[in-house]
């Protein structure tokens, strides 16, 4: 590796000849010459794709969520750092989408569909440098966002789910959350009281929040917390805005409108490592609506990652609408080039199952769709909603950008923080 470049001297450069002695091997010059072609080489994936007809009724209301964060740090050290964050949920309906013109739709079409239909939460976490009076910034952070989740503007409601995923509220057992590592002395906590926001440690007597059960803590340092914990909370919010829409039909029976509405989130359907506790829970509640009789349809679209790339290649020799859910033993081998493992992909973190999907020549999109409780299976009919959802998604196929979805664009307008100019502007906010 080479020296960098430091106030004093400038950084070591490379060598420009250096990689004349490794391509004087044959090897090398054919794996060279393969890696120039202008066409990718065909790939053998054994990927069972079904046709579908899209006879199913659409769904009619949609819900699309999405998310979005900037960190900014200051110019000079000692450096600090602050995180923006905002999530927001966009509800459409079916006719109102149709009106637009997917290639290139008005501008005041499209500020008229989300006028009064979106709501959106922002927060900022201060990850470096940036002190809050009288604590450090480890408890500092910790308190932010169990204040944060509570936040007024949205009358509590993602909090209120978080409640209501932690304890499995929707039906009549006296559950405590699930258990976590005590934030003070690390000690296993094995969950808070049925239906309590805060509680003490039996161990060290510490004071406890029930977002401390999530486990952001468990990245953070006395001193600074990596930006992580920024994208961590952006992804927990999105999934507790998501089920907000779903709570609030569930808790006033409101059956039929959630057989007839879409939830659409951006990205994956997943929460990893230690916020994976909430996985369980989810699981359960889509096993328990579908044992009810209650069919939810949710599906989250990935954009990028190992999954879209691979789609990429096959969905070439895959016909017009059609679709195949990979199961595990496919994942393994043709996705993720891994040998076989004890536990199955997803088995602790997704709670939806991967889908691949293509509309035409134009449009094919990695979707996941929940299973209710784990399936490692490529059976169809195993995916919760799956034939509405397949016929209502024709419909919100977009030309402004590959593979994009018309909710999912739109909740992007309302959740962005981009670089710029966003970035510059919460830099000049934060530097006050």
């Amino acid at each position: 590796m080479p020296y960098q470049g430091g106030k004093r001297l400038s950084g070591e450069r490379a060598s420009k000849l250096g990689h004349l002695d490794v391509v004087k091997s044959d090897l090398v010059n054919e794996l060279v010459r393969r890696f120039e072609l202008p066409e990718p080489e065909e790939v053998d994936a054994p990927a069972r794709w079904q046709s579908f007809e899209l006879d199913d009724a659409p769904l009619r209301l949609v819900f699309a969520i999405d998310g979005s964060k900037q960190t900014v740090r200051s110019d000079f050290p000692p450096y600090k750092e602050l995180s923006f964050i905002k999530t927001a949920l966009l509800r459409l309906d079916q006719h109102a989408i149709n009106e637009l013109d997917p290639e290139a739709p008005h501008p005041m079409a499209l500020r008229d569909i989300m006028a009064d239909a979106a709501m959106y939460h922002a927060t900022v976490l201060p990850l470096k440098g940036v002190r809050v009076e009288g604590v450090n910034n480890y408890d500092a952070v910790r308190q932010i966002i169990f204040e944060s989740f509570q936040d007024q503007s949205l009358n509590g409601e993602p909090y209120k789910t978080l409640r209501w995923l932690s304890y499995e509220l929707w039906d009549d057992a006296k559950r405590r959350s699930p258990s976590f590592q005590c934030p003070h002395c690390e000690q296993e906590v094995h969950g808070l009281e049925h239906g309590a926001d805060e509680g003490t440690c039996g161990h060290c007597g510490g004071h406890l929040y029930l977002t401390d059960m999530i486990g952001f803590h468990l990245e953070m340092g006395e001193d600074a917390a990596p930006d992580s914990v920024s994208t961590a909370y952006m992804l927990i919010h999105e999934t507790l805005l998501l089920f907000t829409g779903i709570r609030y039909f569930w808790e006033r029976e409101k059956f039929s409108v959630l057989a007839n509405a879409l939830f659409l989130k951006d990205g994956p359907l997943l929460l990893s490592r230690q916020y994976s506790k909430l996985v369980i829970p989810i699981r359960n509640f889509f096993e328990y609506a579908r044992n009810r009789g209650v069919t939810l349809h949710v599906a989250g679209q990935e954009k990028t990652g190992a999954f879209v790339d691979h789609l990429e290649v096959i969905s070439r020799k895959a016909p017009t609408n059609s679709v195949f859910a990979p199961d595990n033993d496919y994942i393994r081998r043709e996705v993720q080039h891994r040998p076989e493992r004890s536990e199955p992909y997803g088995s602790r973190t997704n709670y939806g199952n991967k889908v691949f999907l293509k509309l035409d020549e134009y449009h094919h999109l990695v979707l996941s769709v929940p299973t209710g409780a784990y399936k490692d299976t490529d059976a169809l009919d195993s995916l919760i909603g799956i034939r509405r959802i397949l016929a209502t998604l024709p419909s919100f196929v977009s030309h402004r950008h590959e593979c994009a979805l018309v909710p999912i664009e739109l909740a992007n307008g309302v959740a962005s923080l981009s670089s710029y100019p966003s970035a510059a502007i919460l830099k000049i906010f934060a530097d006050v």
